[in-house]
């Protein structure tokens, strides 16, 4: 072997060397981060008062929604998110000591909140630790006080459930290194108490992005933020000033009545979302709906162009209107107005218009429900039509929906109609195979 090879090939060997020991000390510093936070000794009165503030995080952070699983105690996990990945289960965040996170320290959940480090490594960013590193130290603190005192439920949880490779836990290293950036929230001092307190609601606990942002091949938030994606096959919609399919034709009142009640003269919240209104958004206080819409009303408005509507004498239109009229005129009404914080109407609804129509194919099929709220206690629902209405039909009656009063958006196909079904195991069209 020459010199010149010895010496590139110990060369090589050093290089690796060095770029192993680079990862490794990366992975080891992020696997032990440090927290300011300490254990206070508090009287009886500063306790209950630093408690009632942490069960105001928990809402507003909308913990419960995500760890209580169906037919599970309240914050005992269960609840299965279904990735593009694979299945993530919540874990449980009761005080029981063995299944639960009652045997933690301040700085064990701070890890876990605020840098995603668990006992068992990295966590999946399925826990919006992104959005929480934005916490404040005194709202960490006080969402332990209120966590900690949560009675214990025994409630084992396998929580990664993810097939090989994605239950690699040390891959999550390098997405974080790709996509996550650590740090509380730093106020934008050119701007107004309110505009920062709606950044830091909307940035941090809320966690609006996480829904309302797309991702991209390895589950990162691509550039254009709050433009809206779809996730477990609802549409999160455009929450930017875009005026078609964003939030740019609605007032702040209308906002309002939305975010804090699930509905408005326009639409009702379902789904997701519902669940967010129901268990976190109505629970804010009225100015910090008001905050929250104040920064929304700042963030930049996508660029998305309307198509040109379907003419009312396409044969695909003309079947959906006679469907529209037969099956759905009686509730939303023949104008596609509905009722007023009951039913959503449709006419130049941005939901409705939405480039992606999984909401409105998912609500036709199986049904939904609006969310149960002080201010919109009767949680109007929608009957599920799987059973009643073929898969053509259901394309129609869309396609008739949002290109007509104002409305265009692009088509819906009966393909997209039959792929839903089968994701969600709907019911079959009652007289399939039978004409």
């Amino acid at each position: 072997m020459s010199n010149g090879l010895k010496k590139a090939l110990i060369g090589g060997g050093i290089a690796v060397v060095a770029v192993i020991s680079i990862i490794t000390g990366y992975v080891e510093l992020k696997l032990h981060p440090s927290s300011p936070l300490k254990e206070e000794t508090l009287s009886e009165t500063e306790l209950q008062a630093k408690i009632e503030r942490g069960h105001y995080i928990a809402r507003a952070s909308d913990c419960k929604a995500c760890h209580t699983g169906r037919d599970q105690a309240p914050y005992a996990g269960g609840f299965t998110l279904h990735t593009p990945f694979g299945d993530i289960v919540t874990s449980n965040i009761t005080s029981d000591p063995e299944t639960g996170i009652g045997g933690w320290t301040i700085k064990q959940f701070d890890a876990v909140l605020r840098h995603g480090v668990g006992k068992y490594g990295f966590l999946y960013p399925a826990m919006p630790y992104n959005a929480y590193t934005k916490l404040t130290d005194e709202d960490v603190s006080d969402l332990w006080a209120y966590i900690r005192q949560i009675p214990a439920v025994r409630h084992k949880v396998q929580s990664n459930q993810l097939p090989f490779p994605y239950n690699q836990r040390i891959l999550l290293a390098g997405w974080n290194y790709l996509f996550f950036t650590e740090g509380t929230f730093r106020p934008d001092l050119r701007k107004d108490a309110e505009w920062n307190r709606g950044a830091y609601l909307v940035e941090g606990p809320e966690h609006c992005a996480t829904c309302h942002t797309a991702k991209n091949s390895l589950g990162g938030n691509v550039r254009e933020a709050f433009g809206g994606t779809t996730l477990q096959n609802w549409h999160a919609s455009d929450l930017t000033p875009n005026k078609y399919i964003g939030l740019g034709n609605l007032s702040d009142d209308q906002l309002f009545s939305y975010l804090k009640t699930g509905t408005n003269d326009l639409s009702v919240a379902s789904g997701p979302m519902g669940e967010a209104v129901e268990e976190s958004l109505q629970y804010l206080t009225d100015s910090d709906i008001r905050a929250i819409i104040t920064y929304i009303r700042s963030v930049p408005a996508t660029l998305y162009q309307p198509p040109a509507a379907l003419p009312a004498s396409d044969p695909v239109i003309q079947h959906g209107k006679t469907i529209f009229e037969t099956q759905c005129s009686a509730c939303h009404v023949s104008n596609g107005t509905g009722v007023p914080n009951i039913i959503p109407a449709f006419a130049r609804n941005p939901i409705i218009n939405a480039q992606d129509p999984a909401s409105l194919i998912q609500s036709v099929l199986i049904g939904a429900m609006g969310p149960q709220t002080a201010g919109n206690p009767t949680g109007a629902g929608m009957p599920r039509f799987d059973w009643n209405m073929p898969d053509g039909d259901i394309a129609a009656v869309l396609n008739y929906i949002r290109n007509s009063w104002g409305n265009a958006a692009p088509p819906v196909t009966p393909q997209a109609v039959a792929a839903m079904r089968r994701d969600l195991k709907a019911r079959s069209w009652i007289y399939q195979g039978k004409q």
